[in-house]
């Protein structure tokens, strides 16, 4: 049998490999060897033994999504090649040998859902088929996107990818024989030489990465992507490098793979999945959105179902349905609007749909409206605590290296060398953060105290694109790494208004925030600080006397927050007076600096507690100046 199929006679070399079954605890395991011969694409074809066990149900979308497997399924069982068990009830039995195009294909015949055959098919020592293809790295299965949509011109993914079965790159000037597992050195030389003055140095030193994924680092079971007509599609890579002459020089180095039958709308994919897919590279290493990519099309049903770990561990989560977890912001309820002495919780849930809406918001107002205190309250608790919660300062010198990356002077610890190193600010560690495994589905949020007080343009730099288009990504000033804002980042931002900044607010950043006043005239500071004393069992005429300070400023930009009123000190003896005078009169003064306002004998104490002792209101008192305020 072996020579008939081209198997090598090395029992070491092609040992029988194992497949076991989901649910198939008692029944025997399938049987198969991998054959030297190679299918009409290049890929290894796989021999399942007869007497091999098979599932008598396949995953409802595999039909669709595995139509030429499922095909081949329906045709083995006409032909009673695929037949009801005798031997285990419930389950197909396969009467004679059967040839696979791949290890993938006949494991996923057996299966009737997707499989990579090159990690589930292994010896009975547990080696699976993949460590047993020379040339091919170690390790675990990855995920790539490889362009062919527009290569000189020529849309490849539906001329020959999808047709023939294949991946291709263009490498009409490299020379013949660079096989597979070449180093990275041998490579970068041998691109010098070929190309010379025909690539610039960064077309080379691109040329050399693309290359070297694409021969040393992609192996069978890889998956790999591609899009074209706004859809994308999705195979598996099933054998090793062949290179040859192509038209154009399109399409010399070539690797196998079985594509799914149908492609995947590109604006219905996971946000996540479309900032690795903006990537400008022909070759882009997926692996950090792989799970999101194997769960493309597949239900949590039908992972679940079909998910082996669980058989073995129910603890265990499947990695695709984990990765799709839906992000969510908690609904504020009374609790929190009590405890941050908000009017309305109304109020506080629409803050929290703008933050869902837009990713980015900015709390403005005059000083004391409790902005800063706000954006920190509401960030731990739509985050679920202060972990996910960090706060950076904005100051007329702050720039992008303070706030993402630059290189800094850090000093080596068994040298005690001080060198410059590229060091990362509090929004890249952030966004490294939220972007791990497991934490994607967590919000973490981003508090930018006194944002208009620096350059906007020059601290986010490039970053100030990703604010607006959430699902693309961009290419780092000094790292030069591929970046996207995760999707579970939150930016609250707090303006001072006192100071006129907020005019200086180009259009471009009013276009990337919600924007939201807080104002001693409206809700929910105008009554924070009654809502205060009352909750401290203290006298309300801080609060009357607040009223009728706001009440003769005219400038909404410059009224009074309550803030400065809810502070212990103000409640110790003569605090009042001496907040008062060294707090609020103070601010009033540098207002009204150079118009000769008597500052104390308008907004003083002595003045404001004759008018609210007044039967009438605030606004009919003169104001110190001799004119109704």
């Amino acid at each position: 049998m072996s020579e008939e199929y081209g198997i090598s006679s090395g029992a070491t070399e092609n040992p029988e490999f194992r497949l076991r079954l989901p649910g198939g605890d008692g029944i025997d395991r399938a049987r198969g060897v991998l054959l030297d011969a190679e299918g009409t694409n290049g890929s290894r074809k796989f021999l399942v033994r007869a007497g091999s066990p098979a599932r008598a149900h396949v995953m409802p979308s595999f039909p669709k999504h595995f139509s030429g497997t499922y095909r081949r399924r329906e045709e083995l069982k006409a032909q009673d090649v695929l037949r009801p068990s005798e031997r285990w009830p419930e389950w197909l039995e396969l009467a004679e040998d059967v040839e696979c195009g791949s290890p993938s294909s006949a494991a996923e015949l057996l299966v009737g859902a997707p499989r990579n055959g090159w990690e589930e098919w292994k010896t009975e020592a547990g080696v699976p088929l993949a460590d047993f293809m020379d040339g091919v790295r170690s390790g675990p299965n990855r995920a790539w996107l490889v362009r062919g949509s527009n290569v000189s011109g020529a849309d490849l993914v539906q001329r020959l990818w999808l047709p023939e079965g294949r991946v291709s790159l263009s490498a009409a000037r490299l020379r013949q024989g660079v096989g597979q597992g070449v180093s990275k050195e041998r490579l970068r030389a041998f691109v010098e030489e070929d190309y010379g003055t025909t690539a610039t140095y960064n077309q080379k030193l691109e040329l050399v990465e693309e290359l070297y994924a694409f021969l040393s680092w992609m192996k069978p079971g890889d998956t790999v992507c591609t899009i074209s007509g706004g859809r994308l599609y999705v195979g598996e890579i099933t054998g090793s490098v062949q290179q040859s002459a192509s038209e154009g020089g399109r399409s010399n180095l070539r690797r196998p793979v079985e594509w799914q039958s149908t492609g995947y709308p590109y604006d219905e994919l996971p946000e996540a999945l479309q900032q690795k897919l903006s990537v400008q590279h022909d070759v882009v290493d997926l692996t950090a959105v792989q799970a999101l990519v194997d769960g493309l099309g597949l239900t949590d049903e039908e992972l679940a179902d079909d998910a082996e770990a669980i058989e073995r561990d129910p603890s265990v989560e499947v990695p695709a349905i984990a990765a799709r977890r839906e992000l969510e912001l908690p609904q504020p309820g009374q609790e929190l609007a009590d405890e941050l002495l908000v009017h309305d919780v109304e109020w506080l849930r629409e803050l929290r749909d703008l933050l869902w809406d837009e990713r980015q918001l900015v709390l403005y107002g005059p000083p004391g409206t409790g902005k800063t205190y706000l954006a920190l309250k509401l960030a731990e608790f739509l985050g679920g605590g202060p972990e996910q919660v960090k706060l950076v300062q904005f100051h007329p010198s702050y720039a992008y290296e303070d706030f993402f990356e630059g290189f800094r002077p850090r000093e080596d610890p068994q040298t005690h060398e001080v060198a410059f190193r590229l060091t990362a600010g509090p929004l890249r560690e952030l966004a490294d953060l939220a972007s791990r495994e497991g934490n994607r589905h967590v919000p973490h949020f981003l508090v930018i105290d006194e944002i208009n007080r620096a350059n906007l343009a020059k601290v986010f730099g490039e970053l100030y694109f990703l604010l607006e288009y959430r699902n693309k990504s961009v290419r780092l000033t000094y790292s030069g790494d591929d970046f996207a804002l995760p999707p579970n980042l939150f930016v609250i931002g707090t303006m001072n208004t006192a100071d006129r900044s907020i005019a200086l607010v180009d259009a471009a950043m009013r276009r990337r925030f919600a924007f939201v006043e807080l104002s001693p005239r409206t809700e929910p500071t105008r009554g924070l600080l009654r809502r205060w004393l009352h909750a401290q069992d203290r006298d309300v005429e801080p609060a009357d006397l607040l009223d009728a300070l706001n009440a003769r400023i005219d400038e909404p930009d410059f009224l009074i927050g309550p803030s400065y009123l809810m502070k212990k000190g103000v409640y110790r003896e003569g605090g009042l007076e001496r907040t008062w005078r060294t707090k609020i009169l103070p601010l009033l003064e540098e207002h009204h600096y150079g118009e000769g306002v008597d500052t104390d004998r308008r907004y003083g104490l002595q003045t404001l507690r004759t008018v609210i002792g007044h039967t009438g209101t605030p606004d009919e008192q003169d104001d110190g100046s001799g004119s109704v305020s």
